[in-house]
Parts: C-alpha cells; sequence; structure tokens
C-alpha cells in the first residue's frame, strides 16, 4: 500500500498540466477588431438605459486605472474618465474562442475548458515533441498573439489546481512555472482565497480559524477541516498541498452541467403577475433553447427573485417528468412564483434547471401528458430549426409581444447556442 502511494504521487508529479487564459478576452478581441482602440482605455460594457450599465470586460490600460469587471458604469467612469465603452459582440467572441481553442487541441486531445476564455491542458502525452511544458506555453503564446492579434497567460504545473494559480500570477502575455520543487515557496504564501473551490463563504469560515494563506490551509489537521467542511475540508487540504489528481476531460467528450440557467434584471420594475411571466417566460426561452441545443432534458426547476430592495428568494421543484419545452419550463416556474407571498416590486428573475441528462430517457407519462410532451417537442423542433435559420426575434410567443419591455434589451446574442 505504501508503495502504491508512492507510484501514484510519483505519476502525479510527472503530469504536465497547462492553464491558459486569454488576457481581458472580450476588451482584447474589440482592440483587436478595431485597431484604433488599441491606445486607449477600453471597457466592453451593458446598455446604461436598461439597467445593464455595468462593465463585462476592461483591457489592460483600464485595468490600470482601477477598473473592475462588474462594477456599474459611473464607477468606471469615475475611475478613468477617458474611458471609452463599446458594446458586446457575443458572436464574436465565441468565433475567435473557436479559433484559440483549435490551436490548443492541435497540441493534445485533453483539453478541457473553463469559460469562454480559458482552459486546462494536458501535454504530458506530448513531451516526446518539446523539450519542456514551458516550452509549449512559449509557443502557444507567439501562436495566439501572431494568429489571433491578442495575449494569452499560461500556468504550467503538475495539477489543474496550481497551474490556474500560475496563470493568475503574471499577467498579462506571460509564463509561469509552479514544479513541485517551488509550489511551497511560490503558492504557499499567497492568500487562502486564490485557490479554486474557496469562495467568499469558505474564506470568511476559513480566516475565522486563523487560516488566512494557502500555507495555513496545507499545514493545517485535515481532520479539522472535514469536521468544518465535510467532504470539502478534504479537496481543498489536498488542493493546497498539491495532491489534486483530477484529469484534463477529453475536448470532445459530452459533459453534463449541473444546472442550465439564465438571469435578467428587468429594464423596468414588474409588478403585475402578467408581467413576471413575460419575464420568466422570455428566460425559460433562454434556457430551452441550450438544453434542446446540447440535448439535455431537466428534472427540475429553480426560480430566483430579486427585489427593488435587494433582498432575494429563491426556492427549487423536483418535477414529475424531464422537459426541455419553453412552455413547461415556464409552467413549473410559475408554479413556484405563485408560492411565493410577496408585495414588493422585483428587479430580476432567474429560471434555473438542474439535475440534467442526456437525450430523451424512458419516463413514465400519462396518456395525456406523453401526448402533450410529443406535441411541444414537435413544435419545438420547428421554432429551432426557424431561429437557427433567421435568428431569435424572428419567432416571439404572444406574451412578449404584449410585454415588449421584457425582450427590449435581449438581442440574438442571448440565445448565443444559435451563433455557434
Amino acid at each position: 500500500m505504501f508503495a502504491f502511494l508512492i507510484i501514484k504521487c510519483y505519476n502525479n508529479y510527472m503530469r504536465k498540466i497547462l492553464h491558459c487564459d486569454a488576457n481581458n478576452f472580450y476588451a482584447s478581441i474589440e482592440c483587436m477588431l478595431d485597431p484604433t482602440l488599441k491606445d486607449k482605455y477600453v471597457a466592453v460594457s451593458g446598455n446604461p438605459d436598461k439597467r445593464h450599465g455595468i462593465i463585462l470586460a476592461k483591457n489592460q490600460k483600464a485595468k490600470e486605472c482601477g477598473v473592475k469587471t462588474g462594477e456599474v458604469i459611473w464607477e468606471a467612469k469615475r475611475k478613468c474618465p477617458n474611458l471609452v465603452l463599446v458594446p458586446p459582440q457575443f458572436d464574436k467572441y465565441v468565433y475567435y474562442s473557436n479559433k484559440i481553442f483549435d490551436i490548443y487541441c492541435q497540441y493534445t486531445d485533453r483539453v478541457e475548458p473553463f469559460g469562454i476564455d480559458e482552459c486546462w491542458l494536458d501535454v504530458t502525452g506530448s513531451m516526446r515533441l518539446f523539450k519542456s511544458a514551458t516550452a509549449i506555453a512559449d509557443e502557444l503564446r507567439e501562436r495566439i498573439k501572431k494568429e489571433i492579434g491578442i495575449t494569452i497567460s499560461v500556468g504550467v504545473s503538475f495539477n489543474k489546481i496550481f497551474a490556474k494559480l500560475g496563470s493568475d500570477m503574471k499577467k498579462p502575455d506571460a509564463t509561469t512555472l509552479i514544479s513541485p520543487d517551488n509550489f511551497k515557496t511560490k503558492v504557499w504564501p499567497l492568500d487562502v482565497s486564490d485557490l479554486l473551490m474557496i469562495g467568499r463563504k469558505t474564506e470568511a469560515k476559513l480566516k475565522g480559524l486563523g487560516i488566512n494563506t494557502i500555507g495555513d490551509l496545507a499545514n493545517t489537521n485535515v481532520d479539522v477541516l472535514i469536521s468544518k467542511f465535510g467532504i470539502n475540508g478534504q479537496k481543498i487540504y489536498d488542493n493546497a498541498n498539491g495532491n489534486n489528481s483530477e484529469e484534463v476531460r477529453l475536448y470532445y467528450d459530452k459533459h453534463i452541467p449541473k444546472s442550465i440557467g439564465n438571469s435578467t434584471t428587468m429594464p423596468k420594475d414588474v409588478v403585475l403577475r402578467d408581467e413576471a411571466k413575460a419575464v420568466i417566460m422570455a428566460l425559460s426561452e433562454m434556457v430551452a433553447i441550450r438544453l434542446r441545443k446540447y440535448g439535455f432534458i431537466a428534472g427540475g426547476v429553480h426560480l430566483g427573485m430579486r427585489f427593488n430592495d435587494l433582498s432575494y428568494v429563491g426556492k427549487q421543484s423536483k418535477l414529475p417528468y424531464k422537459i426541455n419545452s419553453a412552455s413547461s419550463i415556464c409552467d413549473f416556474a410559475m408554479e413556484i412564483y405563485d408560492s411565493f407571498q410577496h408585495t414588493l416590486p422585483l428587479r430580476l428573475l432567474s429560471v434555473t434547471t438542474f439535475d440534467l441528462s442526456k437525450g430523451e430517457e424512458m419516463q413514465q407519462l400519462s396518456l395525456f401528458d406523453d401526448e402533450r410532451v410529443e406535441k411541444l417537442r414537435r413544435i419545438d423542433a420547428s421554432l429551432d430549426k426557424i431561429r437557427e435559420k433567421y435568428g431569435y426575434n424572428a419567432l416571439k410567443s404572444a406574451s412578449l409581444l404584449e410585454y415588449p419591455f421584457v425582450t427590449d434589451g435581449l438581442e440574438d446574442s442571448d440565445f448565443l447556442p444559435f451563433k455557434k
């Protein structure tokens, strides 16, 4: 057993994992497409007139002025008066993301996306063709710069967690190596919140225990962590000690996510039930489109509501059968909506499906339900074909026509599966 553990640890240390992160991706694409923006302070933002006035991304110059992703436009403008705002072009971001991933796949088949602009690569099997993993990282940086016109930062390590840390350590356009020999000096002094899986609540609990750095976490008694965090206590302990052995998935593996959802901040506060239903229907259509695009069906629906006093409530429901049609998602979401007793105007609504599985699972339905589900399936298939050719706005449900403010700020880019 002891010998087995030694061999396992040795094999983990022998892995060569990269984490590639496109620097300021949205803003970098905008500056690449429009060279006049190159030397300016640039941010990609939503529409301030429709309450979408937040910073979605910023370039390096704006970042150096203190502009942050997620802050409202007026705050960013106060920090950077010369900030140039550009609207997002999501179809362009998807297009260039695909081109970048095509380059990654020329080096290994183990390419695991972590969002549209970053991913892990396991290049262990490519070592016969290259002198080192850092050589691959440097070559990728040069190719992306030359062939795409933007920069990436790359972390090189022996596991996914430290590779991700490496890509965050030095930006932009840099390669950072975290090895079995140097991780204690490079990683352990970092704030514990820098470690993947450490969110705000976990960070607060850890710091309440006097665990402030990743090194503190690595040297804490694991039994204490398990007693406080359950199985996640073991995971974060292993991550801090470099013992994460999670594989990088094959790029073409069909991964089933835990949930698919959409949310929106309404252009105006919503009070009436019919108005709320129109918003929920629009969100349900976005979710249903994505479910069907990737061949998923859902066994649960969650509805979230944020009111104009910024308070939030959410509730989920397991379904009697699995669904992927907008009308069914909306019906179940409205059941949840009607179960709440509230009087405050609504500012934000979210619809999320969970308990996902691939394909048309065998389900025990009544004859009536079976006929209804089949009818909805045919209708949705027809809608998908029309919208794929002409865009989302080619067809809208009657409820959305009655309350046009619901989709007033939505473009085809909000229904990205049709753009991929």
